[in-house]
């Protein structure tokens, strides 16, 4: 395997793993911060989706793209709303993520919350702006996928949204 490939595959692992030293080191060394899996996962999404909030910081510090999409067209910013991590949703807007970015599907942040019943997180997101009228690729707001997901407590907080 050569030095680069090693280097590569250490990255990742270190920015799973949250090995913030290792990470530092391999990037001073030469590795791209916006490094990607074959899934096109990033170092950064790759910290984001396992919670590794200071490697997360460090990477967006040295010019990780908090934009960049994986293969599936998730942002960090949509992983972090799957995830229900509000402390990398902030990291990530104060980064200049956009908070309705969507990828190929049309999919935002606030779906992803919406779907996957993340209640605080939908909160935070509809409070920095976030369109809760935004459709999909196949015309589905966050209310509707919310329904159609069974996601109870979102569901419930967006039906308010249009009761006030």
């Amino acid at each position: 395997m050569s030095v680069e490939l090693e280097h590569g595959r250490r990255a990742l692992n270190a920015a799973r793993d949250g090995d913030r030293a290792v990470l530092e080191e391999l990037l001073d060394a030469g590795v791209p911060v916006n490094l990607a899996t074959d899934e096109g996962n990033t170092l950064l999404m790759l910290a984001i989706y396992h919670r590794r909030h200071a490697v997360a910081v460090m990477l967006l510090e040295r010019g990780a793209d908090p934009e960049r999409a994986n293969a599936r067209g998730q942002t960090p910013l949509a992983g972090a709303a799957f995830k229900g991590d509000v402390e990398s949703a902030l990291l990530l807007l104060d980064a200049g993520a956009r908070v309705d970015g969507a990828g190929p599907d049309g999919r935002t942040p606030l779906m992803y919350a919406a779907m996957f019943d993340q209640l605080e997180l939908l909160e935070v997101l509809l409070q920095v702006g976030a369109d809760r009228e935004q459709t999909d690729g196949t015309g589905q707001r966050p209310l509707t996928l919310a329904r159609l997901m069974g996601a109870r407590r979102t569901r419930e907080r967006l039906e308010r949204s249009y009761d006030a």
